[in-house]
């Protein structure tokens, strides 16, 4: 009964015949997901997986090559992300795979949540607004390597801001990787993407930069920041 439950809200999502034949379809609770990309004359095609979530929210996961580990990127990161030339055109520049053919995002029923959610923001045209906070590197106490933490949720900025306020903290302690002391730490010059929607080698903006809200700020910690936000946010 329970798995008839979660068929009915996948099917909800997206109707059968607007996702027919796309490559890589996948359906989830709330959203799908299917195998984009973006190419550039330079570098060729970056792929991907695209989730779209029935609030509107697109997400993706770079796979332009096995090694890279970019999470959760927005459209526009990904554009600039694959080195896509005069980015800026997502909608026309990031494709999926429809029956073979590469067929831009703006020709698929992919973005009718997206731009439902646009209609209904503040100015037409603009992305559905909600907190965004760029990835994070804590240090080791035993190692003194830089850890990365990805703030995409609540849970996962508690988790930082927990780590954040322990000074004993190590890689063993790490909330998601599993890592240790003796694993390589990220090369500089990947530590420079920390998730911007705006630049990928962003070095804080005030649109990845959260100097405080309901996602980074709790009530029951009991840290001065959260007290003071707490205090002023009820007032």
């Amino acid at each position: 009964m329970a798995s008839e439950e979660v068929e009915s809200v996948e099917m909800e999502v997206f109707a059968e015949e607007e996702v027919r034949e796309m490559s890589g379809l996948k359906r989830g609770k709330g959203y799908v997901e299917v195998t984009c990309g973006c190419t550039s004359r330079r570098y060729g095609d970056s792929v991907g997986r695209l989730r779209v979530f029935i609030n509107g929210d697109l997400e993706i996961s770079c796979e332009c090559t096995p090694g890279c580990d970019e999470d959760k990127l927005t459209p526009p990161a990904f554009e600039k992300h694959s080195g896509r030339e005069n980015a800026g055109r997502w909608k026309n520049s990031i494709w999926v795979i429809v029956d073979g053919e590469k067929v831009p995002l703006s020709k698929t029923a992919l973005l009718k949540y997206y731009n439902q959610a646009s209609r209904n923001s503040k100015g037409v045209g603009r992305p559905p607004a909600r907190a965004f906070h760029r990835d994070e590197l804590v240090r080791c106490n035993t190692c003194n390597k830089e850890r990365r933490f990805r703030l995409r949720s609540k849970e996962e900025c508690r988790n930082h801001h927990d780590v954040s306020l322990d000074p004993d903290w190590s890689c063993s302690d790490h909330p998601y990787d599993r890592i240790s002391c003796d694993d390589d730490e990220e090369r500089a010059s990947r530590k420079v993407y920390r998730g911007c929607a705006h630049s990928p080698t962003c070095t804080g903006c005030t649109s990845c930069v959260c100097f405080g809200c309901d996602f980074c700020r709790f009530s029951d910690c009991s840290c001065q920041t959260c007290i003071d936000f707490t205090r002023n946010a009820r007032t």
